[in-house]
């Protein structure tokens, strides 16, 4: 879905830079075609920064890979502010505290002129339910922020507004997933504190 909403954007503004927060060893900036307008920006901590170095070719294009924190500021004020802007950051929200994450979209959009965000949010109580997750117990992380209205990141900046909110529940592409992965997320998916535990925004200002 990030991808697909990655897709649309460009194709509406060809001329953009692309923010892709938290980065890790996806491939989003190979696999999604794009303009020679498009300016991509990559970002993610010095070791993961040096591991993509090691395991991934240079994607074409004007591409950088910047090597900070995504709350930092000093990676921000280098990237012109010349163009809108998409910000897709995908498991990243979570981690961070609720004083970072305002401040992260607060410093998005507030230097870019137009724009969209793409991410995901757990819900209060998929933070709760954290240890639940294996890939969150196994790295010992702990998850902080949970978001269950995106009228609280509506609030960050006059003109942001949510385009779409999907549950992970009922995502469209949830039939690629293996028989007993759906059998899950119907469990989950009637119960209604469950439902939302996950969700996917695309927020336009």
């Amino acid at each position: 879905m990030l991808d697909d909403w990655t897709r649309e954007f460009l194709r509406r503004t060809p001329s953009c830079t692309v923010l892709h927060l938290a980065c890790g060893l996806d491939t989003r900036a190979h696999r999604i075609e794009r303009p020679g307008t498009v300016r991509w920006v990559d970002v993610d901590m010095p070791d993961v920064v040096a591991l993509r170095h090691k395991l991934l070719p240079v994607p074409p294009g004007d591409y950088r890979l910047v090597a900070s924190s995504v709350t930092e500021d000093a990676w921000l004020a280098e990237v012109p502010a010349d163009r809108p802007v998409v910000g897709v950051f995908e498991g990243l929200t979570m981690y961070l505290t609720r004083e970072d994450g305002h401040a992260l979209i607060r410093r998005i959009t507030e230097r870019f002129p137009s724009g969209e965000l793409l991410f995901d949010v757990y819900g209060s109580w998929g933070i709760k339910l954290q240890k639940l997750v294996p890939a969150v117990r196994n790295a010992g992380a702990t998850l902080h922020w949970g978001v269950d209205d995106p009228r609280e990141i509506e609030a960050l900046h006059p003109g942001l507004t949510t385009v779409d909110a999907w549950r992970s529940v009922d995502l469209p592409h949830l039939d690629a997933l293996p028989r007993s992965g759906r059998i899950q997320m119907k469990v989950v998916s009637a119960i209604p504190k469950l439902r939302d535990v996950g969700k996917l925004l695309r927020l336009r200002w």
